[in-house]
């Protein structure tokens, strides 16, 4: 059977997946076998540490700050924190407020994720248009697209308890003016 055809046990969003081009299709997410806690939650319940990672980026899509420290566990620690941010979930939160009074169209967009035990690691790509104020800077303007890297660490709460990041700020700051780019 073509992979476009209708089969009745698929559904709507799996046969959608089928019929676009490879470059099209939603990334999928690779579960890692053989992890120490496996995401198992307490009660034995399987939790998806990669869709919470996933909503959480659909949280911040829409500029919802709440729903996304819905998921950070009150010990949340920041590795990657700035000079300016506190290392906290309510750090967390203010930099991704920050972000969004910045770029209001803010998107991450998961392009791989890969999950392994408690972790899940994602590279994603940031973009938005910097119609905002910005790390005290007038806004440009201009639009951003930058690739990200996350790796977050779940605990048996299903929260997250730890962030480790990478963003491409060198580009960043470029694509909005403030940093010269590379000789041509």
């Amino acid at each position: 059977m073509p992979a476009c055809a209708i089969a009745p046990a698929e559904s709507r969003a799996a046969r959608a997946q089928a019929c676009l081009p490879q470059g099209l299709r939603r990334p999928t997410t690779l579960h890692v076998a053989g992890s120490s806690s496996g995401g198992q939650a307490t009660g034995g319940n399987k939790m998806d540490h990669a869709a919470t990672l996933r909503r959480m980026y659909d949280s911040i899509n829409v500029g919802d700050v709440d729903a996304f420290g819905d998921h950070l566990a009150e010990d949340y620690l920041e590795h990657e924190a700035t000079p300016t941010q506190d290392s906290t979930k309510a750090g967390a939160k203010a930099l991704i407020k920050m972000m969004i009074a910045g770029f209001p169209d803010l998107r991450f967009d998961a392009e791989d994720v890969m999950s392994i035990g408690d972790k899940v690691v994602a590279r994603n790509r940031a973009t938005g248009t910097n119609t905002g104020s910005f790390m005290g800077m007038p806004p440009t303007g201009k639009g951003v697209n930058v690739q990200v890297i996350d790796i977050v660490r779940f605990g048996d709460d299903g929260l997250v308890h730890e962030h480790w990041g990478v963003m491409d700020t060198m580009s960043l700051m470029q694509q909005l003016g403030v940093v010269q780019g590379p000789p041509a």
